[in-house]
């Protein structure tokens, strides 16, 4: 079979949405849906930093393989935090940006970034976005979020690996919440039910809406919590009701809704996207504060929804060593790395070295500090 040929397309909507699917295996955040939400709703472009690069290998007429690549002016939405390199760089008269990074904009979910169906093509995938970050003079190559074999694959052509550390809830067959709530150690089984109880007392009220169902009104409502809640943390540019409209239009059977009530009015809400093995907890905001809510609206109401609906995992974003408290447990996440200057490729790689013995000892002390029962 002859090599297939190379595209780097800058429009997703080039790419039939039918064929990218087949190669991305069902992850609602690797969609041809999600990224063509991400580029028409103006979030992930050039004028915020995201310029797509996307290497697409093709047999004929056919996609075979495809990477989500951009070309980035920034380090922003990528939740793999590199700033102090960028820093380095400047404080020694070198251009960090831009850079190259295959991610999906926004989204800490781990996951396939070398989309192809065979080991033979996810490799040339890789090889060929390695060439051409040397060919384009960018300062580095950037590999985010991705699964072991990903990570293997960027290993064996020379990438550099990089771990960090999430949070996810497990079930292995829980009957309802108590059940999960019975297996948790008495003071963190003792603190939910307070936490619960808080916002049962504060007259709120909760719903689990999915996607199918999910109005245009309760989008609105859930894009203004959001964007309110980013304002007031002076976060930096991420996603607008634009994108949310169109993910609940192009994704439904993929997305949920919690909605938090009081006095019948909407007060707090959360997003998460959903496959038939797991829930991914991805943003949320409130227009009022009540003890406990974030909790609720975050993690057990979609823990509940996980029991009720037999999903093996549920995935509670990046950060936020509290969740260890809520029956979360540590995982390691996995990023790669190629830097173009060789000092510092070295110096980076150094830091890798010592950052990979530290999180492997912040795990150690995690597992020590395990909410279930020993």
């Amino acid at each position: 079979m002859d090599q297939p040929t190379l595209k780097i397309i800058e429009d997703i909507a080039d790419i039939p949405a039918a064929e990218w699917d087949a190669l991305a295996g069902g992850d609602p955040t690797l969609s041809h849906a999600f990224f063509l939400a991400l580029q028409e709703s103006g979030c992930a472009m050039p004028q915020f930093g995201w310029k797509a690069q996307f290497i697409t290998l093709w047999q004929g007429p056919t996609l075979a393989g495809a990477m989500p690549l951009y070309l980035k002016m920034n380090s922003f939405g990528e939740h793999v935090f590199d700033f102090a390199w960028a820093d380095a760089y400047q404080r020694n008269g070198l251009r960090y940006y831009p850079k190259l990074v295959c991610a999906v904009p926004f989204t800490p979910v781990s996951g396939r970034r070398l989309l192809a169906a065979s080991d033979e093509t996810r490799g040339l995938l890789l090889n060929h976005a390695l060439q051409y970050a040397r060919d384009s003079g960018v300062s580095s190559l950037h590999c985010l979020f991705l699964n072991e074999a990903d990570a293997l694959e960027a290993q064996a052509q020379g990438m550099m690996l990089r771990q960090d550390v999430q949070f996810h809830w497990q079930n292995p067959g829980y009957r309802d919440f108590d059940d999960f709530l019975s297996t948790l150690s008495r003071d963190k089984r003792k603190r939910i039910k307070q936490e619960r109880r808080k916002v049962k007392e504060a007259g709120i009220e909760l719903q689990c809406i999915s996607g199918e169902t999910t109005t245009l009104e309760q989008w609105s409502f859930f894009a203004s919590c959001y964007l309110h809640t980013l304002r007031l943390h002076n976060s930096p540019h991420q996603l607008n009701e634009d994108f949310f409209q169109r993910i609940g239009a192009a994704l439904p059977q993929h997305t949920l809704l919690v909605i938090a009530s009081r006095e019948g009015r909407p007060i707090a809400s959360a997003l998460n996207y959903k496959t038939e093995e797991a829930l991914y907890g991805r943003s949320w905001g409130t227009f009022e504060f009540h003890s406990g809510l974030h909790f609720e609206v975050c993690y057990y109401q979609a823990i509940e929804f996980c029991i009720k609906h037999d999903l093996k995992t549920f995935e509670g974003g990046a950060g936020g060593e509290h969740k260890l408290a809520r029956g979360f447990l540590p995982v390691t996440t996995r990023s790669a790395h190629w830097l173009a200057h060789p000092q510092f490729a070295r110096a980076v790689e150094n830091y890798l070295q010592n950052e990979t013995h530290a999180i492997s000892e912040y795990l150690d002390e995690l597992n020590e500090r395990n909410p279930f029962k020993h």
